[in-house]
């Protein structure tokens, strides 16, 4: 069992060390050599390349309309150009500029004093002497006396500062009128992938005449930011560091 681990972990280590010697070859063979830029390609045709699947409005069929010059249900002139059904597209502005400062303390002090005693023991609480080792008080017998002091703050300063707009695709007309929409922008520079969603609930009539809607309007807004790559990664603690976190008591 031994010799297979030990001959996997060769062949890894063999093939990890054939690939950075490969880009390292290419790496030297480009010294002093600028940039080339990668050529134009039908995107379609790359090993990676997935067709976008969406959802669509149901299919309307234009009806020709004698002396008119105008199809029906052209997006054009006269005709209402904001997002309305499945498929159409509106453009979020998120301009969020939240600032909060949350101050808590509190005190709580206990203190309480019980003595228990028993006078009359069916006569026998004379004898109680003759039982423990020492004398004792048959009307004292058990005295507690606690005192319990808790002192608590917190402090929460939080400011956050977001302005972006995002495309966002209608998912859905609700029975009311009010469409639902989803949001997904991704950003990569180098190795790191930055990330933007939205999505929520908006009425028709708070989309401006440009198309746009504010992220106020947004009801059951859900907004999420973030990335993933090596960045991301040095910014998070480790997974032992995170396991130990959660099972240390203290």
């Amino acid at each position: 069992m031994n010799t297979k681990i030990y001959s996997k972990l060769a062949c890894a280590l063999l093939i990890g060390t054939a690939l950075s010697g490969c880009n390292m070859l290419n790496r030297l063979a480009a010294v002093g050599e600028e940039p080339t830029l990668a050529t134009i390609n039908n995107p379609t045709h790359e090993p990676d390349y997935k067709p976008v699947s969406m959802p669509m409005p149901s299919p309307l069929q234009a009806a020709p309309h004698s002396n008119s010059l105008w199809r029906p249900g052209s997006r054009a002139f006269l005709k209402d150009l904001r997002a309305n059904e499945i498929g159409d597209i509106v453009t979020v502005i998120i301009d969020i500029d939240d600032e909060a400062t949350l101050n808590n303390s509190t005190t709580r002090t206990r203190t309480v004093t019980d003595t228990t005693g028993v006078s009359s023991l069916l006569g026998y609480e004379a004898s109680l002497g003759a039982i423990l080792p020492e004398a004792i008080d048959p009307t004292s017998l058990l005295s507690v006396d606690t005192d319990v002091s808790q002192v608590g703050g917190g402090v929460v300063d939080r400011d956050e500062d977001i302005d972006f707009e995002i495309a966002a695709v209608v998912t859905q007309v609700l029975p009311n009128g009010n469409l639902v929409i989803h949001g997904r922008q991704e950003t990569r520079v180098n190795y790191e992938v930055r990330e933007l969603q939205v999505a929520g609930v908006i009425r028709p009539q708070d989309i401006t005449t440009s198309n746009q809607i504010a992220y106020e309007d947004i009801a059951e807004a859900r907004l999420a930011y973030g990335g993933r790559g090596h960045i991301s990664d040095m910014t998070q603690p480790r997974y032992g560091s995170q396991i130990i976190d959660i099972i240390l008591p203290f």
